[in-house]
């Protein structure tokens, strides 16, 4: 990953945190609040993992054999 991708995925956990903070600390914790909680990290970061790490991998390991040596 170069450092824009770097600075942009530190923003969104930042942000994500934040949210997650508001959340909590705005009513009880329940068991409600812990699964929107849940939730919303892996509707967040899943998508960002298969892009950023996932692809990278796949793509890494496409071009070993690539390269022709």
């Amino acid at each position: 990953m170069n450092g824009s991708v770097k600075f942009r995925a530190a923003c969104i956990i930042v942000l994500w945190l934040a949210l997650c903070y508001i959340v909590i600390a705005s009513q009880p914790f329940t068991l409600r609040v812990a699964f929107v909680v849940i939730a919303s990290g892996i509707i967040v970061f899943v998508p960002l993992w298969k892009k950023y790490v996932r692809n990278k991998r796949q793509s890494h390991d496409n071009n070993d054999g690539k390269d022709g040596k």
